[in-house]
C-alpha cells in the first residue's frame, strides 16, 4: 500500500533536554500503528509533532510524500490528517447531534456561512445520525454532550472525528481514564472504522494495542527502541526490560 507518514530524523530539543533524538517512523498506509513507551519515553512529544501542536527542531515530516514539517494545526484537516485528544473534546453545552453536525459542517466549509437558515442544514442530520449509529450514541442524539458517561463522550469524540473524513485518524490514548466495558467499546469501534483508514495512535493500554494494532513502535528516551507486530516487539529483551517489564503480566 505505501507510506502514508514517513518521518526523518525527527528531533525536538527544549533547552539542553533532548525530547525526541532523531526518530525515523514509516506508517503504512491502511495500517493500524501504535506509538507506545514507559513515561519520558518521549511518545507524546513526537504526537505533538506530528499534530503540528510543536514544531521540530530539526528532521522531516512527510504525509504521503509531501513535506508537511512547517504546517500549522489548522492546516491538516484539510490534508486529511486529524486529531483526537486525551481528554474528551466536545461542546458540552451543545448536543450530541450538533456536535456531529458542527464538524460535517467544517468538512464542507459551511460552519462560519452564518445567513444559512438552519432549516439548510437538516440535510446534515441524515449523516450525523449515521455516525451516531456507528458510535453507539443514536439514542442520545438530544442530549447535551455534558450529559454523556466519559466514555460515551469519547465515542461522540470519535463520531466527530469521522466526520472529518480523514485519510490519517491520530488517536491520543482512546482507552485513557475508561473502565473496562468502555474500553471494549471504544477498542471494537476503533476496530470497525479503521478498515477505510489508517491510524496513527498512542496507547497505554497493552491489551488494546495487541489486539488492535499491525505495527508498533517503541520509544525509549526519545529514541525507537524496536519496531515490529506485537509478537516481535513483546518478547525483545530491551523491551521487556525498559517498558513491558513495567506494567506487563
Amino acid at each position: 500500500m505505501g507510506l502514508i507518514l514517513e518521518t526523518r530524523d525527527l528531533t525536538k530539543r527544549f533547552g539542553g533536554f533532548l525530547a525526541v533524538d532523531g526518530v525515523n517512523l514509516k506508517v503504512e498506509e491502511g495500517a493500524i500503528h501504535a506509538l507506545i513507551g514507559p513515561n519520558g519515553a518521549g511518545k507524546t512529544t513526537t504526537f505533538n509533532l506530528l499534530t503540528k501542536f510543536l514544531q521540530p527542531t530539526s528532521g522531516l515530516i512527510l504525509f504521503k510524500d509531501r513535506d508537511i514539517t512547517s504546517a500549522q494545526p489548522q492546516d491538516l484537516p484539510k490534508a486529511g490528517i486529524v486529531r483526537s485528544f486525551q481528554i474528551s473534546a466536545v461542546f458540552g453545552e451543545m448536543t450530541v447531534l450538533h456536535n456531529v453536525r458542527v464538524a460535517l459542517q467544517t468538512k464542507l466549509r459551511i460552519a462560519l456561512q452564518f445567513w444559512r437558515p438552519l432549516s439548510s442544514l437538516s440535510e446534515l442530520n441524515d449523516k450525523a445520525d449515521s455516525l451516531l449509529e456507528a458510535v453507539g450514541l443514536l439514542d442520545f442524539r438530544h442530549l447535551k454532550a455534558k450529559e454523556l458517561s466519559y466514555g460515551r463522550k469519547r465515542a461522540l469524540e470519535i463520531a466527530t472525528t469521522l466526520a472529518m473524513d480523514p485519510e490519517l485518524l491520530l488517536l491520543d490514548e482512546p482507552t485513557s481514564g475508561l473502565g473496562h466495558e468502555d474500553v471494549d467499546r471504544i477498542a471494537a469501534l476503533i476496530q470497525s472504522f479503521a478498515r477505510n483508514r489508517t491510524l496513527l495512535m498512542v496507547e497505554h493500554n497493552l491489551s488494546v494495542v495487541s489486539s488492535l494494532c499491525d505495527t508498533i513502535t517503541v520509544l525509549t528516551r526519545g529514541k525507537v527502541l524496536i519496531e515490529g507486530d506485537y509478537a516481535t516487539v513483546s518478547r525483545n529483551p530491551a523491551v521487556i526490560e525498559a517498558y513491558l517489564g513495567t506494567g506487563h503480566e
